[in-house]
């Protein structure tokens, strides 16, 4: 039988971790290892503060202790790997009551460096600037990065949020099934991540944009509740809350409503809430899709905090900028800034000017409330009696724009956001959630003409509206579709499904797909559905954003341990890279670039 050699030996005999002493393990004889956070030598003793993902600890060397221990502890640096083996004491000139293991210390016998560290691409332990370094140096050492301890912190709250949810799901019936990565591609309204088989020339594997179809199957195979922390992947533009590989918590239910949904789902939130920020979340309000783009422009709300819109009835106005938009099938709309008015200077108005411009609006229309209640600037020009439309008082600044209904909601709901943000208007630690129902069905492609779905075309109409499928009506269509958004992020979003083979063939057809091609992308799911299928919905969580959310931070990639960067790279790893002409050939491919 073979001997343990002695440094496996001596990396078996941990006592503790860097963040388990306290006062009544005083004169306890302890063994640590961890890294360095940092060293102080006031030349008759050393201090190293010792750190693991547990914590950190005071080591103390002083003239009670041997050579062995100042050996090691002068020649410990920054991140070096250490093994101290020692007794607990209390501290010496009272507590750090910013450390919990702060009350006590260990009086080092020996200090032995396990391994050392080339120079530091940035610091890391207790008092360091790893936040200041630039993105791209921390996502290139990723693994120093992670050292960091609210790195650590944010995916401990990961793992967390991990066991709450498959906890809460586990208890209300659901099983969890996994799915396949290599898939069939099939459209779901961004570009697939494509893998060509080698074994069938000329064919390709997609990796998924969502298990839509499989748990729609699984439904159909008398699973009744499923659920999937899985992994998905989209080839699109990537954003502070975008990655091309994401995970979502999926998940579909038999014999599902609506307010079935709502139940379950809002319970979920509830539990992740409470058991990782301890924040009670009451009930979760909703509005339709319609009410969320009247009040607040964008059907992904912050409900925190005001300023909603104002639908303004200007038809009769002669104030040109205004009376033109209207004559060509625009809007107005408007929101007050209470207190605005002295707030924001001409400079921070005309940014907000250039802020719309993005969202294709023309301008931005303003005005200040006087305290003799006059209106300055440009809405000075419009009548008194359509100004008080906007409920505007002495020291308001009111905010309006006409145009394009689709631009005007969206700019106005972007600038609404943004202005709050600027204004430190959000309140702080809080958080607003909405449920948001009754999206349209489908939307008209702007290069093609054609219609298509706006969420994924397996989403059911609205019973009523059923009827208007495949006639000149059909951007009336709604949908039985919901998100749920939590301070301005849609966290998830489903919708009940089509379970009858009938309607999901008549949705291809509006769609414009002939029978052959709906079959060749979705037959083995029409195929299901002849045999049975039960009414069911469900909807999908982005596990990421909620993770963000919980976590306290605007950067998905602060949540995920290795992420790409925006342009799709892992700058840890290399990747993606070239590989050898073999291997395409093997694959029965070649670069064209």
């Amino acid at each position: 039988m073979a001997t343990p050699s002695s440094d496996a030996a001596s990396l078996s005999r941990r006592t503790h971790n860097c963040g388990e002493l306290r006062p009544d393990d005083a004169g306890a004889t302890v063994v640590l290892q961890g890294w360095v956070d940092s060293v102080r030598d006031n030349g008759g003793v050393i201090f190293l503060l010792v750190r693991d993902r547990y914590g950190v600890t005071q080591v103390t060397v002083d003239d009670r202790c041997g050579e062995t221990a100042w050996e090691g502890a002068r020649a410990a640096r920054l991140e070096y790997v250490v093994e101290v083996h020692g007794t607990a004491q209390l501290r010496d000139g009272g507590a750090n009551k910013d450390m919990p293991t702060g009350a006590i210390e260990v009086l080092a016998g020996s200090v032995r460096i396990l391994s050392s560290t080339k120079p530091l691409p940035f610091v890391i332990g207790s008092g360091g600037k790893g936040a200041d370094a630039s993105e791209e140096v921390r996502l290139t050492y990723r693994y120093l990065d992670l050292r960091r301890p609210e790195m650590q912190q944010r995916l401990f709250v990961r793992h967390k949020a991990y066991q709450v949810t498959r906890k809460y799901l586990d208890g209300h019936g659901f099983t969890e099934v996994e799915t396949p990565i290599l898939n069939k591609s099939t459209p779901e309204g961004a570009r697939d991540y494509l893998v060509p088989s080698r074994v069938h020339a000329g064919e390709w594997f997609a990796l998924p944009q969502s298990p839509q179809i499989f748990k729609q199957i699984l439904m159909i195979s008398g699973f009744d509740r499923y659920f999937q922390i899985c992994k998905c992947f989209r080839d699109e533009d990537l954003r502070a809350d975008r990655q091309p590989e994401f995970t979502q918590i999926d998940i579909e239910i038999s014999f599902a409503t609506w307010p079935l949904v709502h139940e379950l789902m809002s319970g979920l939130v509830r539990s992740l809430w409470k058991e990782i920020k301890g924040v009670e979340v009451g009930e979760i309000p909703i509005l339709t899709y319609a009410e969320a783009i009247a009040r607040f422009g964008v059907d992904n709300p912050d409900v925190r905090f005001a300023l909603e819109h104002v639908t303004l009835d200007w038809a009769s106005t002669e104030f040109r900028v205004v009376a033109g938009a209207l004559e060509t099938g625009g809007i107005a709309k408007g929101f007050v800034v209470p207190g605005g008015a002295d707030r924001a200077s001409r400079k921070t108005i005309d940014a907000w000017t250039e802020f719309v411009r993005r969202y294709r609006l023309g301008g931005l229309l303003w005005g200040k409330v006087q305290d003799d209640g006059s209106w300055s600037g440009p809405l000075s020009k419009v009548e008194p009696a359509l100004l008080a439309q906007l409920g505007a008082g002495p020291g308001d600044l009111a905010l309006v724009a006409a145009g394009p209904a689709t631009h005007v909601h969206t700019g106005l709901g972007r600038l609404r956001a943004h202005v709050a943000r600027e204004l430190d208007l959000i309140p702080s630690d809080t958080y607003g959630f909405v449920w948001v129902t009754a999206f349209p069905a489908f939307e008209q492609d702007e290069e093609s003409g054609r219609w298509v779905a706006v969420h994924h075309p397996f989403t059911k109409p609205l019973d009523e509206h059923i009827p208007l499928m495949g006639t000149d009506r059909m951007g009336e269509v709604l949908s039985d579709a919901y998100d749920i958004v939590c301070n301005g992020y849609e966290i998830g979003g489903g919708s009940i499904r089509i379970h009858d083979q009938a309607l999901q063939s008549k949705v291809f057809a509006s769609l414009g797909l002939s029978e052959d091609e709906a079959r060749h992308k979705f037959g083995f799911l029409l195929d299901a559905l002849s045999y049975g299928a039960p009414p069911h919905g469900g909807l999908a969580f982005g596990f990421d954003r909620i993770v963000m959310l919980l976590s306290g931070t605007e950067n998905i990639r602060d949540v995920i341990a290795f992420p790409k960067t925006t342009t799709a790279q892992d700058l840890m790893a290399g990747s993606p890279s070239t590989v050898d002409a073999a291997q395409l050939a093997e694959l029965h491919v070649k670069n064209t670039v």
